[in-house]
């Protein structure tokens, strides 16, 4: 059975699972830099659920403007840690179940923090994976969390431990949304939407 790659680290760099929830909360719909500023200027002021209740919404928005819906975001981080410390003690649940139950936290979110913060065999579903997987046809779904259900159902479970780290990788470099390049992919002919490029010379999603 394949080991742990060496290289798979957690894409919001946290170094625990408080920390691990609010960076997820801060990605949605914001590009990486944007996210990193964010989580670096609200983690300045506070970081544990304690202190971070603790903080205004207007200090919480100012922190966090870098990554848009930014008053939104804010009212998810209050209610996120009022309910980890009213109904957890502060201690971010460890299931999947636990963390959906969460103000603010979507599948993408709990399954990351399964992954990288608590070690768990589950492949969390970025844009890349929801990408990647749908066009080389190990799924066929319209959304995020449907392709997490059907990869969690099909996919063995040696590859569950590092299938995020492996399918963000080649979404990255190969399978980009823009001009990916076929031309070097090493399953272009196992792949559904290359085949169907390939027959009718126009590009589906």
């Amino acid at each position: 059975m394949p080991g742990r790659t060496k290289n798979a680290k957690g894409p919001k760099g946290q170094p625990d699972a408080f920390r691990s929830c609010i960076s997820c909360m801060l990605s949605a719909q914001s590009l990486d830099r944007n996210t990193a500023k964010a989580a670096q200027n609200l983690f300045a002021l506070a970081n544990t659920p304690e202190a971070m209740r603790d903080l205004t919404d207007e200090q919480i928005a100012a922190a966090i403007k870098p990554c848009g819906l930014y008053n939104m975001k804010t009212r998810n981080i209050r209610r996120f840690c009022e309910t980890l410390i009213a109904e957890h003690g502060g201690t971010v649940p460890d299931t999947r179940e636990g963390l959906l139950a969460m103000p603010g936290i979507g599948r993408k979110c709990a399954d990351i923090v399964l992954s990288f913060t608590f070690g768990k065999d589950v492949i969390a579903v970025d844009t890349h994976v929801h990408r990647v997987c749908n066009r080389i046809g190990l799924t066929a779904a319209k959304t995020a969390d449907v392709t997490a259900s059907q990869l969690e159902a099909r996919a063995p479970r040696w590859a569950l431990r590092d299938g995020h780290f492996w399918l963000i990788q080649f979404g990255k470099r190969i399978c980009t949304a823009r001009a990916p390049k076929c031309g070097i992919c090493p399953v272009s002919d196992l792949c559904e939407w290359f085949g169907e490029y390939a027959e009718t010379g126009e590009k589906t999603a």
